[in-house]
């Protein structure tokens, strides 16, 4: 057995194709074929279901390909002890974000990261929470920066930061005419969010409690997974929507006058990075860490936000 052949059957299971795995292992398709051959010939079993499209592993390699994950993230790590001891950074730093916080998040911090460390290869992707724990497990991408908790516990959490949520208004919405909001205001009717698979859609729901009116149904429904989208579809279609606090950073003017904050204590999140708890790459971690602080105005990292969070 080789690391090689593992690297194969994990590349087959991962794009259910045997050409397109021999593509992103840069071999020929026989090639790559011969080795997972040898391998299931040495183990006595399939490890594949070839007659089914796509390729589907069978029992036993399901359980084979799931150690072969275990074995090949174990040899990365030699390879990652041996990069961090290295004064300088070097090597590939996979990252997976969420799309609520990477627009006001990643533009910042690339410049600066890569001019700071050029031997890092930085990847980032955008990605929602259950897609990024599902890329750590499967060892795809190395951290994630998602709104935490999560309650994984084979992750570790360092929280970031803490922003507060804030409405943002139509001139014809009743909620326009209050100064301050109660999360009990909110019609969840007239309300622009996020689709599923979003875990802000899931926290803008809670703070308004799913509370609706006795009126007909909308005559619409609109999926995206964009806050500058939601902004558009209350500028240009009346409404209400729910707003994370970095969003409000690019807002005109003009756009200011339609925000509607809440009374104490104001809804918020936590923003936080996750790790597989056996992680090596730390001083690159660390890094992109101490970047994102850099980023983000100091109010958002003050103690008084945590205790606001946990209050509510």
């Amino acid at each position: 057995m080789t690391i090689v052949q593992f690297e194969y059957i994990v590349a087959v299971d991962t794009y259910r194709s045997f050409n397109v795995a021999a593509k992103k292992c840069f071999v020929t398709q026989p090639t790559l074929s011969m080795q997972i051959q040898k391998l299931e010939d040495l183990l006595g079993v399939k490890i594949f279901n070839r007659t089914k499209s796509p390729v589907v592993p069978t029992e036993i390699g399901a359980e084979i390909i799931m150690q072969a994950r275990v074995l090949l993230a174990e040899y990365q790590k030699i390879q990652d002890l041996v990069t961090d001891r290295n004064k300088e950074l070097s090597g590939e730093l996979k990252v997976g974000i969420i799309p609520t916080v990477a627009p006001y998040i990643v533009p910042k911090i690339i410049t600066q990261f890569i001019n700071k460390y050029p031997g890092v290869k930085l990847i980032v992707g955008e990605q929602n929470t259950e897609q990024i724990t599902q890329q750590l497990k499967l060892g795809h991408i190395d951290c994630g920066i998602v709104s935490t908790p999560i309650h994984e516990p084979q992750f570790t959490e360092t929280p970031l930061f803490y922003e507060n949520f804030v409405a943002y208004v139509s001139e014809d919405s009743q909620l326009s005419k209050k100064k301050k909001l109660k999360p009990s205001d909110i019609n969840i009717e007239e309300l622009w969010i996020l689709n599923d698979g979003h875990c802000m859609r899931d926290q803008v729901l809670n703070i308004c409690q799913r509370r609706k009116t006795t009126k007909g149904s909308q005559h619409y429904e609109y999926n995206t997974g964009s806050i500058e989208t939601l902004k558009r579809m209350v500028d240009e279609n009346n409404g209400a929507t729910i707003l994370p606090e970095l969003a409000l950073t690019e807002l005109t003017d003009q756009q200011r006058e339609k925000l509607r904050y809440f009374q104490y204590p104001e809804p918020a999140r936590e923003i936080g990075l996750i790790t597989p708890k056996n992680f090596v790459k730390r001083k690159m971690i660390e890094a992109l860490k101490m970047e994102i602080l850099a980023s983000v105005p100091q109010k958002l990292k003050t103690k008084n936000r945590k205790e606001l969070i946990e209050a509510i």
